[in-house]
């Protein structure tokens, strides 16, 4: 672990505390019960912002993949240009999300738009959305950092059960650190400043990068393609597309 994280048990505490502070100065935990409420108007600019765009294209990195009539699934969709871009290939799009917040910008941003299949949208926990063995593709895109680690691993079982045979599961996200030390260090220090963020905006869980390509493979699938993004002189996000074992 790189030097500049060994006081990370003091930093999740310092961290645990904020969060309390910043859910009683919001009015309590009626906040919390949408995460995204106030950074969710936010996320896509920021993301946008901080990765100097590398993030959009790294959601779309495997919709060549798409094909028409296809069904395609987007778990924690967010603000959802990628999942407008999937219906735009003529893909039959179930876009599935716990947050209203989220969920009403997608609304928004599909309005008055006509694409060859009507977009589902379904209001739920991704683990209590149980439609087995339906889509020819499942995307995870910047999805599973949110998470614990039991809980990430809970999300992609999960996620490739929704799979056909065959069928794939897509995660876009963080790349693994990877190189010398020196390198290794400043590609965990760019990912824990948009943690640490993050842990205080939505609540999300303090972790390192997550090895997806490892946890994909534990459940039987077989990574057939890997694409990443690079931004100052390193990968930085990765799109990894899975086989359903």
């Amino acid at each position: 672990m790189p030097r500049f994280l060994t006081g990370v048990p003091v930093l999740r505490c310092s961290l645990e505390i904020g969060m309390e502070w910043m859910i009683l100065m919001s009015g309590g935990m009626d906040l919390m019960n949408d995460k995204y409420r106030i950074i969710g108007p936010l996320y896509d600019i920021v993301a946008r912002i901080y990765s100097a765009g590398r993030i959009d294209k790294c959601k779309t990195a495997m919709h060549d993949h798409i094909k028409p009539d296809d069904y395609v699934l987007f778990a924690g969709v967010g603000q959802g240009t990628d999942a407008v871009a999937a219906a735009e290939r003529g893909a039959r799009v179930t876009v599935v999300d716990l947050s209203d917040s989220m969920l009403d910008i997608f609304a928004g941003r599909i309005s008055g738009r006509h694409f060859l299949h009507p977009v589902e949208t379904v209001h739920t926990d991704i683990l209590k959305y149980e439609e087995y063995g339906k889509f020819d593709m499942v995307y995870a895109n910047f999805f599973l950092n949110v998470f614990t680690r039991p809980m990430v691993l809970a999300v992609i079982e999960h996620l490739a059960k929704l799979a056909k045979p065959g069928g794939y599961v897509v995660i876009g996200d963080f790349a693994l650190p990877s190189g010398g030390a020196v390198a290794r260090a400043f590609q965990s220090l760019y990912w824990y400043i948009a943690d640490i963020f993050f842990v205080f905006a939505a609540r999300n869980a303090f972790h390192p990068v997550y090895d997806y390509q490892t946890m994909l493979k534990g459940h039987g699938s077989q990574i057939e393609k890997v694409r990443c993004f690079r931004f100052l002189f390193d990968d930085r996000f990765c799109s990894i597309l899975a086989r359903k074992g």
